[in-house]
């Protein structure tokens, strides 16, 4: 074996498993950082509810709830931004009511 492959070896048996406390931390900062600003420009904003077996639990809010785009949003933005970003993260799921709330896009 190579040095560079026995170099791979270590560091790939090296890699921390993250708990889902650290994925949450980690998730957090990519909604503060990368997916709340690109909302925020259309009204919205990206609550995180909670990480579950390498799932991400999410609400939206303001213009995004109710949003006739906003399964697109969730699969196009938020999702592909976080499976790049968090590659833990195996699926987004939207736990939001996009049919009631203060100030829903579509009633």
């Amino acid at each position: 074996m190579s040095d560079t492959q026995a170099n791979d070896n270590a560091e790939a048996t090296e890699k921390k498993v993250l708990s889902e406390d650290e994925l949450k931390a980690k998730v957090q900062t990519v909604f503060d950082e990368q997916i709340n600003p690109a909302v925020a420009m259309h009204g919205g904003f990206i609550s995180l509810v909670d990480v579950k077996d390498s799932k991400v639990f999410v609400e939206m809010g303001g213009g995004c709830q109710g949003c006739g785009a906003a399964n697109m949003t969730l699969k196009a933005g938020i999702e592909a931004i976080l499976l790049e970003e968090v590659p833990e993260i195996t699926a987004v799921v939207d736990t939001t009511d996009h049919s009631h709330g203060d100030n829903p896009y579509f009633k």
